[in-house]
């Protein structure tokens, strides 16, 4: 059983930055995806960082502004957000399974409760 707890969520406006963090109950070799869900929309991957080798995977609405990262002495998986939209307002929840390929299939064993990301000005 994996527990996951996200932190990190706020407001921020439009351009700024936030960094996420997934507290892990035990990092070990599992993947550990972001995911965001805006009010009246369905849930969407945005990232995935690889248990074994660390390869990253992005969605290409953040490509180039997000980074994923992890520190497994603190078993945290970080997700730096730069230069915010108003469209990357969601609650983001962070998810773990034992690859990233079932990030592909919005379908990931583990989940957080999330933490809400607001970008306004």
């Amino acid at each position: 059983q994996l527990e996951l707890v996200e932190s990190g969520g706020g407001l921020v406006q439009p351009g700024g930055s936030l960094r996420l963090s997934c507290k892990a109950s035990a990092l070990g070799y599992y993947a550990i995806a972001w995911f965001r869900q805006a009010p009246g929309k369905e849930r969407e991957g945005v990232s995935c960082i690889g248990g074994n080798d660390g390869s990253t995977l992005y969605a290409n609405s953040v490509k180039g502004r997000f980074t994923i990262s992890k520190d497994n002495a603190k078993n945290t998986v970080y997700l730096e957000m730069n230069n915010l939209k108003p469209e990357d307002t969601a609650v983001y929840y962070c998810a773990g399974d034992f690859t990233c390929g079932s990030w592909y299939h919005n379908a990931m064993e583990y989940w957080g409760k999330g933490t809400l990301v607001t970008v306004s000005s």
